[in-house]
């Protein structure tokens, strides 16, 4: 059971490597442990998901290779390393959901988008996804080519 689409306005980020490099099958909405002035350069959007990926190390869930950049006005012995791996808080039967189908069926675990809900905390959208091959590739930019023309056609015959 795939977690329903998240609709936010405040995204901070968004991978779209993800979307080109893997096709997306199942999506989780993951909480984010962050330290104090990490917060602030979200907010700031001086956040970079491109390379990132998620592992589960000790049945727990990390962002790895996440770059968040330190905020100007951090004192700079309180300054985080700016690729650490930041926990994720998932529940456990979504861990063990996402162990079973990263081991047994060779998926990837890579991260969407990085946004506030609307309690104001900061969540990841995380996915299991499966690698494209270059053909796919592609046909996904044909594909979205074409759609292009195709609006563009309406909206000049309207």
């Amino acid at each position: 059971m795939a977690k329903k689409k998240v609709t936010n306005d405040r995204t901070v980020a968004r991978n779209k490597k993800a979307f080109h490099d893997y096709e997306i099958l199942e999506r989780f909405e993951a909480g984010l442990v962050l330290e104090g002035s990490e917060v602030k350069a979200l907010r700031a959007g001086r956040v970079n998901l491109k390379d990132s990926f998620v592992k589960i190390i000790k049945n727990e869930a990390y962002l790895l290779n996440a770059h968040i950049s330190y905020f100007e006005t951090t004192h700079s012995h309180y300054r985080p390393d700016e690729r650490r791996a930041r926990k994720l808080l998932l529940h456990r039967k979504e861990i063990d959901k996402l162990v079973g189908k990263t081991s047994k069926e060779g998926l990837t675990i890579v991260p969407l988008s990085i946004y506030f809900n609307k309690k104001n905390f900061a969540k990841v959208q995380i996915a299991l996804a499966k690698g494209k091959k270059l053909h796919d590739k592609r046909e996904t930019l044909k594909k979205k080519q074409a759609d292009k023309d195709a609006k563009m056609a309406m909206k000049k015959y309207m």
